[in-house]
Order: C-alpha cells, then structure tokens, then sequence
C-alpha cells in the first residue's frame, strides 16, 4: 500500500486516528467473539485498531491468520486502520495499514531497514523514556505508544508504571510527534493522559473486557466529542 493509498482511504489525520486506539486478540475477549467485540467497539468510537493476539489461550498459525483477516474486514467496513502487532511477516500477509513495534522486537530487526520494508505505512514504536522515544523518531515511528501508565494486568512482563509525567517529560524534550499514552486507563484516568500531552489513549481490556465494549468506548471518546 502507498502512502497516499492509505491517505485516501481514510479522513483525517493520524492525530485524529488515534484519540481511541483499541488493542485485541481473543485471548482478551472473555470467550466472545472478537469480531463482535470488535464492531461493538467501533460503534462506541474507537478510531483505530491494533491486532495483538498474545496471552495465555492465543490463536496460531493459520487459525490467527484467518481471525486477522476477519478483524481486517471489519475495520476495512467501518474505515478505520489496521495495525499488527510486532509481527511483520502476518502484517505483510494482510496487507495490513500498519504495524507496531515494541522495543524488545525492535531490537531484533535493523531499525533503519524497517521503516523502509513498510514505507507507506503507519508505523508504531512503543518509549518508555524520552530517550527511546528519540531513538523511535530516528527509526521512522510514526506515532509513538507510552507507558505503561499505569498498573495493567494484561502484560505480565510491562515494564514498570511511568505515569502521565512521562509523556510531559517526551513533549518536553522535544517530541513532537503524535503519541497515545497505554497501560491501565481508564476513561476516568484518560484525561490525566490528555493533558500531559497525549493525542489519545490505547486500550486493551478497559474495552474488550468490559460487559458491552459498545458504551466502554463511548467512554472513551466523550472528551473528544464537540
């Protein structure tokens, strides 16, 4: 996909696109299914999406492929992005929007080569310092995913809580470049995220696993309604 493919495909900016930013598998799902979860979501507000099938349960192989080009399909429908979780190979195989890196995956590949495999599209790079966030602009990021924000069970190995003060400290030091705060918000907990400097908040189970994913990300999306 080019880069003005991706453009035309969807209105806005990449700004706007990730003021509701949900991230998914099924492992996060509560045994429903997660194109379902998925649509609910969107019909809620969320503006981007983020395929992360990781976790106890997880699908493979060819039975996570066909789940991702389901998932796909929905976005596709509601014209919102589709990004890929770390993997490379599966975000190429789907065509998909985008991808996000996390630093200990980023360490794995050759960071100048990767923003050139998927030039023209949104690339993401998790910081968890101004630092790493600098090293990302360097990479090619796109957007950059802070945190954790706060305490979160869904990433046993996250590292430790850095708070709002960490997306300030970012901004602070410089980066500009668009930004959404992960880890543990909560809608209540959203705005303290805006305000250090975010232009959204990625969410995993405060959606997925809420009983109706539908007014969870309505929720969400209230502080950016007009």
């Amino acid at each position: 996909m080019t880069k003005t493919a991706a453009e035309a495909r969807y209105t806005g900016n990449l700004r706007e696109m990730l003021k509701v930013y949900l991230v998914m598998g099924s492992p996060n799902c509560g045994g429903r299914d997660p194109a379902a979860v998925l649509q609910a979501a969107i019909e809620g507000g969320v503006t981007l999406f983020q395929f992360r099938e990781k976790g106890p349960g997880a699908l493979q192989g060819q039975e996570r492929t066909e789940l991702g080009n389901r998932l796909l399909g929905v976005c596709r429908q509601a014209g919102i992005p589709f990004i890929v979780n770390d993997d490379l190979r599966l975000a190429e195989e789907l065509e998909a929007d985008g991808i996000h890196v996390g630093q200990e995956d980023l360490a794995q590949w050759d960071r100048e080569g990767l923003r050139q495999r998927f030039k023209g599209r949104i690339l993401g790079i998790s910081a968890h310092d101004p630092a790493e966030a600098r090293e990302a602009v360097r990479c090619g990021a796109d957007y950059l995913g802070a945190g954790p924000m706060y305490a979160t069970a869904t990433k046993p190995d996250a590292r430790a809580v850095q708070g709002p003060g960490m997306i300030a400290a970012m901004r602070a030091g410089g980066i500009s470049l668009p930004l959404v705060g992960i880890g543990g918000i909560t809608p209540e907990g959203a705005a303290s995220v805006l305000a250090a400097g975010a232009d959204g908040v990625a969410v995993i189970s405060a959606i997925s696993g809420a009983d109706d994913p539908r007014e969870a990300a309505r929720r969400f999306s209230r502080p950016f309604r007009r």
